[in-house]
């Protein structure tokens, strides 16, 4: 079993599954949704003890904040190019991959940083990938580590973004019992080698609206 399922293609997706977004986490009458469940920047509040985003840059776009359980971290390596066009991409693509993690880790009703930093196909991507952690009850723990990340223009306002993925250090955790299994050993998947693309919106976010992965790819494995 893979510690951290790969985004699946996104033709293998269907619209309803971003309607399940709205929704994520439990309905509006679920008794236990609580102020406490809620993702700073749907309502107030956040999980105790929750790291929060990186500080977002002085664009003047109000951004929704993203905050990770305190047993979940995301690594993310190069993120300083020496390119300011380059860099923006790749804080996005940062935030648009902390906002998927996010919409599985953490209870709330509503995870307003995942539609923020997605779109068209990658917005179905990423509701396929945070449902099929929710119909199973699974969730995870632990430090992800994103590497070898590259920016390459395509035309204006569209960019490819590609990077490595080691899961290595991230164990599933069962949400019916809350225990975590560290026992899977190492293996040649926890390496992931991924492809998006991204597209400039009007307020000059780049959303991811494309996704391709590759597991056990041999650009990740040491």
């Amino acid at each position: 079993m893979n510690r951290r399922p790969t985004l699946l293609a996104a033709a293998a997706v269907t619209a309803a599954a971003v309607v399940s977004l709205s929704s994520c986490g439990g309905s509006d009458d679920d008794a236990g949704s609580k102020d406490g469940d809620k993702i700073a920047g749907a309502d107030s509040g956040t999980e105790k003890g929750a790291s929060p985003s990186p500080k977002a840059p002085g664009d003047g776009v109000k951004r929704p904040e993203i905050r990770l359980p305190k047993d979940v971290h995301n690594v993310f390596e190069g993120g300083k190019t020496g390119d300011p066009k380059k860099d923006a991409v790749l804080a996005d693509n940062e935030r648009w991959v902390n906002s998927l993690i996010e919409a599985v880790t953490v209870k709330a009703k509503d995870h307003p940083a995942l539609k923020f930093y997605a779109a068209g196909d990658g917005l179905l991507s990423s509701a396929e990938y945070v449902q099929g952690f929710q119909k199973n009850k699974k969730s995870f723990i632990g430090t992800t580590r994103y590497y070898n990340r590259q920016v390459t223009f395509l035309k204006d306002g569209v960019a490819a973004v590609t990077y490595c993925q080691d899961g290595k250090k991230a164990y599933p955790k069962d949400l019916k019992t809350g225990a975590v299994d560290r026992s899977i050993k190492p293996s040649a998947n926890d390496y992931t080698f991924f492809n998006t693309r991204v597209t400039e919106n009007a307020k000059g976010i780049w959303q991811t609206d494309s996704v391709t992965s590759t597991t056990a790819s041999k650009k990740c494995t040491p």
